[in-house]
This record gives structure tokens, C-alpha cells and sequence, in this order.
């Protein structure tokens, strides 16, 4: 099969070949001695510690090594106990973020799926006080609880902004055609990125709702939604100006990148990629207007966007400062340039593993090297 190099924004959507030629990029093992079953984020907190977590979607967090040739892993955290998953592919322990003053709250917050009934749950806990490599679990706070209809697209991604609240990629509930069209509904919070400040309380939630947030004035809206129209929103990343960038995966023709907005309404599921949903059940209000993705590609590239992360690493300098993502299906990664948004995508092709490896995130380490975690449970760097 012979792949496209280019793909423009979705307001003019073309294919054309590249204008940069882009050496390929190897892929290096990283603790290639440990063994964590179906790794799904990395995360590093902010304390100088330089230590990095490791999320297993089967319910535990591990500090890897500091010593990578080790196979010495320390468990964090483990909620493998907990009724977790009806089905094993999308639902489990999905995230982990630490608190902008983790060093001195001891503060993280997990998202992860219940049963009975089915929820996705975003929760606070804290390190032990005498013990900063274990996770109190005595400490856990449930922030938010959200229903889902069905097993899949939890989504799960979340990250502080530089405005110091807490971001949160929510899928749309699952199965296919947004059927209950769950991320157009405003009183829900399925397909959604939602904000919320986790240092304060409003009313008699468990968190606080920022006063900027979009739909805090809007009859019948939830005040924590800060844009909608989402499927199944994986990989939220801020770029060095302050953008927020996600990668929402598709289902009949299109993967997008998009660049979320306060208020936003990225059309999902009457729309998918810049076109109308070919299977949609539902028809958008008159004059409903919608963002359209900054960059897309079709069923020849792949069949699901894996997002993704600006490259800030000194191995691989070919990559600097670019947007990083791949396919889950095709194992092939590509970049844009951190201009995509306004409209100079220079999209690269620099990696094709024809499905060997089939990445489930972009993450930075404690050296600021991009990480990529792999559905078989390996862990990889990049390298010119």
C-alpha cells in the first residue's frame, strides 16, 4: 500500500506529496525488563524526584526503575481488585496526573470504570505520608462520577492547563453511531473535554467550577463542560502557546486532530473529520456551527488516531518541536508542525511498523524524551 504524505486542515482537505523529505526515526526499547500489562500513560510529577509511573489499564501503577537495564518496578498503586471491566479492551485504570503542587500536597487523581453500575470515575488520593512511592488509598476523594451506557469509549485523558485547573477528555458512551447522541447533549457529560478546579468546591460538588468556563450561564448545561461534539477523545496535550490539542479517534472514514476551544462544538456525531456523518441518525439544529479538525486522514492511512505530543527531546532532533501521533492499527507514526492550526500542517511520515506496533499513547519521561507505550506492554523512545 502505498501511503499519501499530506493531508491538509479540513477546511481545504487535499492530499499531496511532501514538501520536507523526513528521515526515518528509530524506535528504541526503554525497561525493556519490565513487564506491565496493557501500559496506557506515563506520567512524571512535578517534585524533582524524576520518577516515572506507569499505568497498566488491568488496575495498577508502577514506578519504573531509575536504573532502565532493571527489571525492579515498585507498585504504586493497585486497584486490580475493584470491579473494574465488563470488557477488558477500553474500560480500567486509564489515567493518572499529579497536582501542579504535588511536592507539597502529596495530590494525584486517577480515572478509571466501575460496574454495577457502569461509571467513569475521576477520583483525588494522596501519597503516604511516610512513604512517597505508595498511593494511601485510605485517602481517595470521588470527585465525579459519569454513567456510561456501554464498555468502550471512556476516553479517560486528563491534564492540568497553565491556568492550573484540571482538563478531562470524556468519550461519547460507546457502541457505534453515537446512538443516544450523548456528546450533543449539553446536561451530559459523555463527549465532552470538561474543566474543573480541584481546589475548591461549588454548591455541593466535590470540585469547583472555574468562572470562565463557557456554559456556566447556559439553562440546562452542565457548568463543567469547556467544548462537546467529541467520540472518543484521546490525547490531550497543551502546545508552548498555550493551545490544547486532541486527537479524537473516528469511525467510518475520518481520524481528526483538533485544537479545542472554550465553547466549542467539534460535531460529533453529526459530523465526522469536516463532513457530515455518513451514518448519523441525527440531524443538527438550523445554524448549529461546528470546528472543524485541523488535520485529518482517511481509511488508507489507518483505522484509529493514537494522539499524541510535541516533541521537546534531544535524541530524535528531526522531530523537534512537531506533534507526534500514530495509528493503533497500521503502527505507522507521523508529525505536523506545531503550525497545523493555521493551516501549515507539513505532515511527515517517519515510522511504518505495518501493525508490529500498535501504540496506545504519547508520553514525556523524566528526561523529556517522548515515550510511546505499546498494546503488547513495551515501552519505546525515539532516536536518530
Amino acid at each position: 500500500m502505498k501511503w499519501l504524505s499530506l493531508v491538509l486542515p479540513a477546511i481545504v482537505l487535499s492530499s499531496i506529496f511532501p514538501t520536507n523529505a523526513q528521515a526515518e526515526v528509530d524506535l528504541v526499547r526503554e525497561w525493556s525488563k519490565v513487564t506491565v500489562e496493557r501500559p496506557v500513560w506515563l506520567a512524571v510529577p512535578p517534585d524533582g524526584t524524576e520518577r516515572n509511573f506507569l499505568v497498566s489499564q488491568r488496575g495498577k501503577i508502577h514506578i519504573l526503575p531509575a536504573d532502565r537495564s532493571s527489571a525492579d518496578s515498585t507498585v504504586f498503586l493497585d486497584f486490580s481488585g475493584r470491579a473494574m471491566e465488563e470488557n477488558k479492551f477500553e474500560e480500567g485504570l486509564l489515567n493518572l496526573t499529579f497536582h501542579p503542587d504535588f511536592k507539597t500536597n502529596r495530590k494525584f487523581f486517577v480515572f478509571y470504570t466501575q460496574q454495577n453500575p457502569k461509571v467513569a470515575r475521576i477520583s483525588e488520593l494522596t501519597t503516604k505520608a511516610d512513604d512517597p512511592d505508595q498511593a494511601d488509598l485510605s485517602s481517595e476523594r470521588i470527585l465525579l462520577e459519569i454513567p456510561q451506557p456501554f464498555w468502550n469509549h471512556n476516553s479517560g485523558n486528563m491534564l492540568f492547563g497553565p491556568d492550573g485547573m484540571l482538563y478531562i477528555a470524556v468519550g461519547d458512551g460507546g457502541k457505534k453511531d453515537g446512538k443516544f447522541n450523548l456528546s450533543q447533549n449539553l446536561f451530559m457529560l459523555n463527549g465532552k473535554i470538561l474543566r474543573i478546579d480541584v481546589n475548591k468546591k461549588s454548591g455541593r460538588l466535590a470540585y469547583g467550577i472555574p468562572a470562565d468556563n463557557p456554559m456556566l450561564k447556559t439553562p440546562g448545561a452542565r457548568p463543567e463542560i469547556y467544548a462537546w461534539g467529541m467520540r472518543n477523545p484521546w490525547g490531550l496535550v497543551f502546545d508552548k502557546d498555550g493551545a490544547l490539542w486532541c486527537a479524537d479517534v473516528g469511525q467510518e472514514r475520518w481520524e481528526e486532530i483538533n485544537i479545542i476551544k472554550a465553547g466549542g462544538n467539534y460535531g460529533w456525531n453529526f459530523r465526522e473529520g469536516n463532513e457530515a456523518f455518513v451514518r448519523s441518525p441525527h440531524t443538527p439544529p438550523e445554524k448549529t456551527e461546528f470546528i472543524d479538525p485541523v488535520f485529518t486522514y482517511d481509511r488508507t492511512w489507518g483505522i484509529s488516531i493514537t494522539g499524541g505530543e510535541f516533541y521537546n527531546g534531544e535524541k530524535a532532533p528531526s522531530l523537534k518541536g512537531r506533534y507526534l501521533f500514530a495509528d493503533w492499527g497500521t503502527g505507522t507514526f507521523w508529525s505536523v508542525a506545531s503550525k497545523a492550526a493555521e493551516g501549515e500542517a507539513d505532515c511527515r511520515e517517519f515510522k511504518k511498523t505495518k501493525g508490529k506496533v500498535k501504540p496506545t499513547a504519547f508520553c514525556t519521561d523524566s528526561s523529556g524524551e517522548t515515550i510511546v507505550l505499546a498494546w503488547d506492554g513495551k515501552l519505546y523512545s525515539f532516536s536518530e
